[in-house]
């Protein structure tokens, strides 16, 4: 079985109670249960936060606790199937969950990964775009990337065609660190398929795959939204390559501004789209015309750490 603790089997035997097809809310589960001590309230029935959320899942987590042993069971099928995937488990209750994603109030209770978590994550950029992209968009998201990779930011994207190919594949063939946040469980088939080799390759130089769903989840419409947020989330801030007005990049522009982290759109886009020059015009967005740019208002990793161990400090006095 993978290796996993008591208190990590807890936190999962949570987010896998489900009573009339639905479980707790999973990011208040990731808030509320940061120790030991927390796992043991909510086992008991309560959720130790003031909030709308809590107040609208205390019936249903009461309800849902009648079912902990087929919740226990679920939680071992999906252990089984990461440890034959050869995936390692990292949670919010653990010192290693990234740092920038412990920052965010939708942050996922554990992460199933391929490859190694590294604390460079902390300085990192999500590269993003659409799926559809032009040729220029193609190369503008490779240079990004290659100049990022020079100032030793991780790129991080989802994997998808498009942008997001041309982000990753540009980082690998440096021999450098990508990490894709992907759609599916990690012990599901690769999404798209086309990119399985690229998947592979992204772990072999270096870099990982992150999941934030059950391991044998497939692709769905809704785990795509969701994992923008991870993307998102997991990053000092989002650059958009190309996107239309119904693209999932423009959803992760939006997300990252709402997570407060910087969204940098480039020029080129900001003179095509009028969602990007409205977010520039109000605020909500940086144009860039150049890696430069980006550079100059990225943050520094330490500072992240730092912010991210505060936020577990203030968590763990609030019980």
């Amino acid at each position: 079985m993978i290796k996993i603790s008591p208190e990590q089997r807890d936190l999962l035997t949570l987010c896998a109670l489900r009573v009339d097809a639905k479980s707790v809310d999973w990011s208040l589960i990731a808030r509320v249960c940061q120790s030991r001590e927390a796992l043991d309230v909510v086992l008991g029935g309560d959720l130790p936060e003031e909030s709308a959320v809590a107040r609208r899942n205390q019936a249903r987590l009461r309800r849902a606790l009648a079912f902990l042993e087929d919740a226990r069971a679920r939680v071992e099928k999906e252990c089984a199937a990461a440890e034959e995937a050869g995936a390692r488990l990292v949670t919010v209750l653990d010192p290693d969950y990234p740092a920038n994603l412990r920052l965010i109030p939708n942050l996922p209770p554990f992460l199933f990964y391929l490859g190694d978590l590294a604390e460079r994550d902390a300085r990192s950029a999500a590269v993003v775009g659409t799926r559809k992209a032009s040729n220029d968009g193609l190369q503008r998201a490779s240079r990004m990337a290659q100049g990022l990779v020079d100032h030793d930011v991780v790129v991080v994207s989802g994997l998808a065609k498009g942008i997001d190919t041309s982000a990753h594949t540009a980082t690998v063939e440096m021999g450098a660190r990508t990490v894709a946040v992907l759609g599916t469980g990690i012990a599901a088939r690769v999404y798209p398929a086309q990119n399985k080799d690229l998947a592979r390759r992204i772990v072999d130089t270096g870099g990982a795959l992150l999941s934030q769903f059950w391991p044998t989840s497939p692709a769905a419409t809704w785990t795509f939204p969701r994992r923008n947020v991870v993307t998102s989330g997991s990053t000092m801030g989002s650059i958009v390559i190309e996107a239309s007005s119904t693209s999932g990049a423009k959803m992760q522009a939006r997300i990252a501004n709402e997570h407060g982290k910087r969204v940098f759109l480039l020029r080129s886009l900001a003179t095509q789209e009028p969602w990007a020059a409205q977010m520039i015009a109000e605020g909500r967005a940086v144009e860039v015309a150049e890696l430069n740019d980006v550079l100059k208002l990225m943050g520094e990793a330490t500072r992240v750490h730092q912010a991210g161990q505060q936020r577990l400090q203030l968590t763990l006095a609030g019980l």
